[in-house]
């Protein structure tokens, strides 16, 4: 056979035909099992991790590592059987993982951040969190992200590289917190009065702690009320409960002892000219 003048002998492309396209078939049915293998090996790990008990908060890193450095023996293993030189590959390989890592410089400070996180441990899953500009409860710490869900169901994706060296809150790090209230009264209205109509209503709560002491006392003067601050200590589980309580029952009583709310007041001086 004769092509583009040089002279190539059938039996010789029949050979390399059959050596190769063998190899290749059984190259690919082996990549087709040890996917299969990998992802049985993978689900059986995390079966493994979650009745050990491991902290739900590593589960899916471990898993996801585990499962990537897997597949990329398996393809190093299919590369090597099919008589690709490795060590032109790996060159070929740093030199394409060179520029690949420039490119992608984003998500390996991601994959640091989600090393960072698992090993500082500031949060954990199930933990409510506010970080970047979003509130919710961690729900995954994976390579890359973090997945928080809302209150109101939403799903938030951030990545760990900015979570992992930005400022965030931990609602959930201590046991207790302390829920604040601010009720105004009128100039008018007897001070001690509002205070032990404020102490009767948290009396009445028993989500709300003895001890440290709840705290009532004027904290300003305002343009249109004498403001009263009002502390007390809740676990963190009860938090809102008791925010919703106080909010809605102070008013209640306050209507009912006769202590007002005042509102916003303006005096308005009219000058008639001759």
């Amino acid at each position: 056979m004769e092509i583009f003048g040089y002279t190539i002998e059938t039996e010789k492309i029949q050979d390399l035909v059959i050596t190769y396209g063998t190899k290749l078939i059984i190259g690919l049915l082996i990549l087709i099992v040890g996917l299969w293998v990998i992802g049985f090996i993978v689900r059986g790990f995390k079966k493994v991790l979650k009745a050990r008990s491991v902290d739900p908060t590593l589960v899916p890193f471990l898993v996801s590592i585990i499962g990537v450095t897997l597949k990329i023996m398996l393809v190093i293993s299919v590369i090597t059987y099919m008589g690709v030189n490795m060590t032109s590959f790996i060159a070929i390989l740093g030199a394409a993982g060179l520029a690949v890592g420039m490119a992608l410089s984003g998500t390996l400070q991601n994959f640091a951040g989600g090393v960072i996180l698992l090993i500082l441990r500031p949060f954990k899953v199930g933990d409510f969190i506010e970080a970047q500009g979003y509130m919710g409860t961690v729900k995954e710490i994976q390579i890359f992200n973090t997945i928080l869900h809302t209150p109101d169901n939403k799903m938030v994706i951030i990545p760990n590289g900015g979570l992992s060296t930005g400022a965030m809150i931990n609602f959930s790090a201590q046991d207790t917190r302390r829920v604040d209230f601010t009720f105004g009264i009128g100039y008018g209205d007897d001070i001690d009065k509002a205070r032990n109509v404020i102490l009767g209503v948290i009396a009445k709560n028993d989500k709300i702690l003895k001890d440290p002491e709840p705290f009532v006392g004027v904290i300003e003067h305002g343009d249109n009320s004498v403001n009263l601050v009002t502390r007390v200590w809740s676990s963190t589980a009860d938090y809102w409960g008791v925010y919703f309580f106080m909010m809605e029952n102070v008013k209640k009583e306050f209507d009912a002892q006769g202590v007002s709310i005042p509102f916003p007041q303006r005096d308005i001086h009219i000058i008639k000219e001759d």
